[in-house]
């Protein structure tokens, strides 16, 4: 077995050096000693092996024991790199694709403790209360200390309508609380829209799918074609995880009519990519305000750093979760996956996002009803930085319809509870009204620092 194994890998590396050598065209002598510094560890990564194999108190597999040194030796790059098994591999494709049976979160490793970076709205865990940054301690009991994100993903996810009981730890609060969520079937819908009032629109990204910019130009086309005229739109990215880059990029496109969207720089000369708009947006020239938190993450912040910089859209909220790193998906030979960060996001004016996020024009911090002072954006909240070897600086989902309903029977307006209880949203919208009464009057439209508020 020993042997058999050693020869496989020394046969693998052979192949990898000979590749090497071609590019750099290294000397016979430096090659020769990094192969054989290579070989060596070879050597002892067989050893150790099958002393495992033979010796440790369990039975463990050969196979068992190289997928976890895979998974080990990819996860010790940064937090979003890892190994897929053939079978997480396709849980990965059904997610940008389809749906699956859960109850909605996004979660990370912080300091070796599961932590959530936000909750999918309108799903279980989301009605349960669950908050962006709180620490899951438990699952079912079962300490989540040491356990890896694949197997919390397991045994989170389960047949729907059966029930999993978080424990998790809330900044703010001193004591552990149990939180008991029903599994079911987590759509992949990411766009939901609603007029806020008569010409005044709102957009809700939830997450970027293959789907979402498709979703996005119907619901323009629905917006848009009101009686009354759209005067001003609300682009909802709070709590939004990100997802698909091209989709990210088409989004922008929509609102953006010229210019660079976003740029990516690795270290491979396919990694160095400009990403312009096309100047086929179906967007309005009416003005934007783009909503973002401390859950607004990757692909939602491509978008929010875009807008901004084109100066398309006054960005409010509080300042995201600074996940500026491009992950590219390389199919393995075993039918499973390398996830590899091999590039970081800059936007159009060449500003980094990883590690840093992207900083509201104004700054609102979200007020939750009743008061709470321990809600997701009153400290409980968790960015790309504070995540364990990451790189440094440099309400309800709907389908494809129209959710419901405040003015009279007309189900394309929001809800008027949603509005009050929205203390963010409530200041875009008059934001956007404000910049109504500058026009009609004639007179300049006022400047981002002087719709702030005076405190």
């Amino acid at each position: 077995m020993r042997s058999g194994i050693l020869k496989t890998i020394i046969v693998a590396l052979g192949l990898a050096l000979a590749t090497a050598v071609a590019l750099p065209k290294l000397s016979p002598e430096t090659a020769k000693a990094a192969g054989d510094a290579e070989y060596q560890r070879m050597r002892v990564f067989t050893e150790v092996l099958s002393e495992i194999e033979s010796k440790y108190v369990e039975k463990k597999t050969s196979e068992e024991l190289i997928t976890e040194a895979l998974k080990g030796m990819v996860s010790s790059l940064d937090p979003h790199s890892a190994y897929l098994t053939p079978d997480e591999f396709k849980d990965l494709q059904i997610e940008t694709r389809g749906s699956f049976h859960g109850i909605g979160i996004e979660i990370t490793q912080k300091d070796g403790v599961l932590t959530v970076v936000s909750p999918i709205e309108g799903t279980p865990a989301f009605l349960a209360g669950v908050q962006a940054g709180d620490r899951i301690i438990k699952i079912d009991g079962k300490l989540t200390k040491g356990m890896s994100l694949h197997d919390a993903v397991k045994s989170i996810r389960g047949v729907k309508g059966t029930k999993v009981v978080l424990t998790i730890l809330r900044e703010g609060i001193q004591k552990l609380s149990d939180i008991s969520i029903t599994r079911d079937v987590i759509p992949m819908h990411s766009v939901r829209y609603n007029l806020l009032e008569d010409g005044f629109g709102y957009v809700r990204i939830a997450s970027f799918q293959e789907d979402t910019t498709q979703d996005l130009i119907k619901a323009l086309a629905v917006l848009q074609s009101q009686k009354i005229p759209l005067r001003g739109m609300v682009l909802d990215l709070r709590n939004d995880p990100g997802g698909l880059l091209q989709e990210a990029v088409s989004v922008t496109d929509q609102f953006v009519k010229e210019g660079v969207i976003v740029s990516t720089k690795g270290r491979q000369a396919s990694q160095q990519m400009v990403f312009k708009a096309s100047g086929q947006g179906k967007a309005g020239d009416y003005p934007v305000i783009c909503l973002v938190n401390n859950g607004s993450a990757s692909a939602s912040e491509i978008v929010a750093g875009a807008l901004q910089d084109h100066k398309r859209a006054m960005i409010l909220g509080t300042t995201t979760f600074g996940k500026g790193s491009v992950q590219t998906i390389i199919p393995l030979e075993d039918k499973g996956a390398l996830r590899l960060t091999t590039a970081r996001y800059y936007t159009p004016n060449g500003r980094a996002i990883q590690a840093k996020g992207i900083e509201p024009d104004l700054v609102v911090a979200f007020e939750p009803p009743e008061a709470k002072k321990n809600a997701a954006d009153a400290g409980a909240s968790i960015r790309e930085k504070d995540l364990s070897g990451a790189m440094p600086a440099e309400e309800k989902p709907q389908s494809k319809k129209a959710e419901g309903g405040a003015a009279g029977e007309n189900k394309l307006y929001m809800q008027s509870d949603k509005l009050a209880q929205d203390n963010q949203l409530r200041r875009a919208l008059d934001l956007l009204k404000a910049w109504q009464v500058f026009n009609s009057s004639g007179a300049k439209q006022p400047s981002q620092a002087a719709l702030a508020p005076a405190n």
